[in-house]
């Protein structure tokens, strides 16, 4: 039987994410990644029918970094952590606060795009 989840709290802790950020809180612990800033344009917890769906976009991701945010968003969904706190955990920018790295059953890689550079004129 699936657990009793608080989507609303899980959504509202998602939209902290939206924005240009640091994600070092949410990056595997054993990444290499240099610069873990990274701007997610859209970041949502909701129900589709039997089916809880987090979906983000950004236009790149650390590694494990979805998987790492959709553990610590079960956590607030389960009443074990406040929106607050996710958004402590965020600004921390420390992985050991975060929690569990989600398994990779069920997460599904929907889209990816990819827009021209900008060029520049100069005449």
């Amino acid at each position: 039987m699936p657990l009793p989840l608080d989507i609303g709290a899980m959504d509202r802790a998602a939209g902290v994410l939206v924005g240009r950020h640091d994600f070092s809180s949410f990056q595997g612990a054993d990444s290499v990644e240099h610069d873990p800033v990274r701007t997610v344009l859209r970041s949502s917890v909701r129900r589709a029918g039997q089916v809880l769906a987090y979906e983000v976009e950004a236009h790149s991701f650390v590694r494990h970094m979805v998987r790492n945010i959709v553990g610590t968003l079960y956590d607030v969904g389960r009443g074990r952590l406040s929106v607050e706190g996710f958004a402590r955990i965020f600004a921390a920018r420390d992985r050991t606060q975060a929690g569990r790295t989600a398994p990779p059953q069920g997460l599904f890689l929907l889209k990816v795009s990819y827009e021209p550079a900008q060029l520049s004129s100069s005449c």
